[in-house]
């Protein structure tokens, strides 16, 4: 970095990935600074730098003290372990420490104390119990999918279209009173409780009564606006996974138009946009979806697109070029491996790459503050 691109960074101000610091005197103020970066998504925190970015420069004492109290920090003031880097650099005849903290791979951390910090924009704030769950997530140390299901009861799975499906499978066929038993050699159950990834492959329509979240928000908008009270159609779709994704499906197939491609008029016209390019992009979402993250997936239709967004932005670090490329990593490894059987999915990472090739009019946007992802499917046409 040069003195140019230096000034840049610190003309734009604090935010969520960087903070100046006019001075440091504290182990435990420090402490809380790498541990708020390490739980989002890493940043740099300057020093020697004021609040309204003006350079004020540290002497050779302030760097031997900040240098020790980094290493005071890091040894006794936080777990698990963070290994920031500092550097000094000049800016006009004036230094300033530079500590770049990596985003945490073994999130969550918190002070020894036990408090669990996190960046909000340029400030810090106490992470919730829901991004608690989730950072275990990311870290690998729980799984959404392995919650239990409180309230549900074995009533609440579909016995005949599991025990079908297990046959179908495994060419063996169980009887009802085996169910149980199967959940749990299959992870979709412990200790006699299925857990939420049974309940979302094999539960009956009922089962928004057992967790929240788990129905898919359908509506067929006139126009281009969101804001419009104007509607074609909707729908509120609940069920296992095989239900959601046939009558989500549905509801886009019969709400786009179909055109001739040259074929005789008395015949079914092609969707606008074909049908195996939905397919992926909808699995997408309600396979890698976050069920950390309260919320329902959402499927708009408007006069120029098509938006399907799925609660939770995409996991560990995962970014829109990743995904591109074929890049993936699985939220709900359980989940999909078993989708295959049941929908139209292959789980080899290809699906975004297939939808590109056969549609190039899709658009991602992934949210980190709000949580979602989000995928546009740009209709053909004039009204774009």
């Amino acid at each position: 970095m040069n003195e140019s691109e230096f000034e840049i960074l610190i003309r734009g101000g604090e935010n969520t990935r960087l903070q100046f610091k006019k001075n440091l005197t504290n182990a435990n103020a420090l402490a809380l600074e790498l541990i708020a970066f390490s739980n989002s998504l890493g940043g740099q925190i300057i020093i020697g730098v004021d609040d309204e970015g003006d350079v004020i420069g540290l002497s050779g004492d302030d760097i031997s003290r900040i240098n020790q109290l980094l290493s005071n920090a890091a040894s006794e003031n936080y777990v698990p372990p963070i290994y920031p880097v500092s550097d000094i650099f000049e800016f006009e005849n004036k230094k300033v420490m530079i500590i770049k903290v990596p985003c945490g791979a073994n999130k969550p951390y918190a002070t020894k104390d036990g408090r669990f910090i996190t960046r909000s924009g340029a400030d810090k704030r106490m992470i919730s119990n829901d991004e608690m769950r989730r950072l275990f997530q990311e870290s690998g140390k729980l799984l959404a999918e392995e919650t239990p299901v409180k309230g549900g009861n074995w009533d609440d799975i579909d016995s005949e279209y599991f025990l079908e499906f297990y046959k179908n499978k495994y060419d063996e066929e169980l009887k009802k009173t085996d169910i149980p038993r199967a959940f749990e050699n299959l992870n979709l159950a412990s200790d006699g409780s299925f857990n939420l990834c049974g309940s979302y492959l094999f539960g009956k329509n009922n089962i928004p009564r057992l967790f929240i979240g788990n129905q898919i928000i359908c509506i067929s908008f006139f126009g281009k606006d969101l804001a419009g009270s104007d509607y074609r159609d909707s729908a509120n779709i609940d069920g296992n996974l095989k239900k959601l994704f046939e009558e989500g499906r549905a509801f886009i197939a019969r709400n786009i138009k179909r055109i001739q491609n040259g074929k005789n008029f008395n015949s079914v016209g092609d969707p606008e946009i074909p049908m195996p390019v939905i397919d992926e992009l909808f699995a997408n979402a309600l396979l890698h979806r976050d069920f950390f993250v309260s919320g329902n997936i959402r499927i708009g239709i408007f006069d120029d697109r098509i938006e399907i967004i799925s609660p939770g932005a995409l996991p560990n670090h995962l970014t829109i070029d990743n995904i591109k490329k074929g890049v993936s990593i699985k939220r709900n490894p359980t989940i999909c491996s078993f989708a295959s059987d049941i929908i139209p999915y292959r789980g080899i990472g290809s699906g975004i790459l297939r939808a590109l090739k056969i549609y190039p009019k899709i658009e991602f946007e992934n949210n980190t503050d709000i949580n979602f992802f989000k995928a546009t499917i740009y209709r053909p046409g004039d009204n774009i």
